[in-house]
């Protein structure tokens, strides 16, 4: 596949790096079907998480290589890996790019193996994913995938190359817009006030996709000048810190339910998620010491 492979075992080994087990951290791992997805829909809690000293990971399950207008392949894949890297060095998170070919992923039992591997070595408490209803043909598969590791995770004898988990992870759903069979459901939402500035920059380290448009991009967006550019640049994120206000205002109510009235009143910015019934179900208490950013309940 291009060579890809190679290059992203030795590149993404940058950040790749091993966190250290029994440190008594939570453990993290978000799959997204493409080199941007678990940037936008997660890179702010993930930066909250890892500000505390917790561990967080993000898959790229397909290498983005059709993800432009202009360019595609194996420059196109390198291109999209270097960018991730950027995000989770300004994270201050884990990243890995699997070697799948952009638009070509399936939910096969190779696939589901791969999915199930990575969370058992990285023993996660949280396991993050789309939900399988979506636009994007890579988009749902990712969540059936995940959704169909969610019990064999802990099945010793499936995979058995790599140790199973003791516990089941709690599986949560990015946010999305979509409606039918069912819509998304918000039981968990995060203000990313204070960091927010960090999303941000990771949007904006995603170039490709977002200042140059991504596949259904073109020349016409890029403005020649500099002056142009930077026009430009601001029109991003100016779209993005909209989206990310527009979670706080669509779940105001359970920002509110969890950080009380007055605070999630308050909030400008959020992420909000949606747990899975596949995985094992955390009750408030629970909720409450995965996302360890609330304030204590009167």
């Amino acid at each position: 596949m291009f060579g890809f492979a190679v290059l992203c075992a030795c590149a993404v080994n940058v950040v790749a790096r091993a966190a250290p087990d029994g440190d008594g951290k939570l453990r993290i791992i978000a799959f997204g079907a493409h080199p941007d997805d678990c940037e936008i829909r997660v890179a702010g809690t993930a930066a909250k998480w890892a500000a505390l000293g917790h561990h967080v990971k993000f898959v790229s399950v397909t290498n983005g290589d059709i993800g432009h207008w202009a360019t595609a392949g194996g420059p196109l894949a390198r291109r999209r890996a270097a960018e991730v890297q950027k995000c989770a060095r300004i994270l201050g998170i884990t990243t890995q790019v699997l070697d799948i070919h952009d638009g070509e992923l399936l939910p096969t039992l190779e696939n589901r193996r791969t999915i199930t591997r990575l969370i058992r070595e990285w023993k996660a408490d949280i396991v993050l994913c789309h939900r399988p209803n979506d636009y994007h043909p890579d988009h749902r598969n990712v969540g059936l995938l995940v959704q169909d590791a969610a019990y064999m995770v802990t099945v010793p004898f499936f995979c058995p190359d790599t140790p199973h988990l003791t516990h089941n992870p709690v599986f949560l759903y990015f946010e999305d817009g979509f409606t039918k069979p069912n819509p998304f459901q918000a039981d968990i939402a995060v203000s990313i006030d204070d960091v927010v500035e960090k999303k941000l920059a990771a949007m904006d380290a995603l170039e490709s996709q977002f200042f140059e448009g991504g596949a259904n991009g073109s020349a016409a967006l890029i403005p020649p000048d500099e002056a142009g550019k930077a026009t430009r640049r601001k029109e991003v994120r100016d779209s993005f810190a909209g989206r990310f206000a527009g979670s706080a205002r669509r779940f105001r109510a359970k920002l509110k339910d969890l950080y009380g009235p007055d605070a999630g009143e308050q909030v400008k910015y959020a992420e909000a998620f949606e747990i899975s019934e596949y995985g094992r179900r955390p009750n408030a208490q629970e909720i409450r010491a995965l996302f360890p950013f609330y304030p204590p309940v009167k």
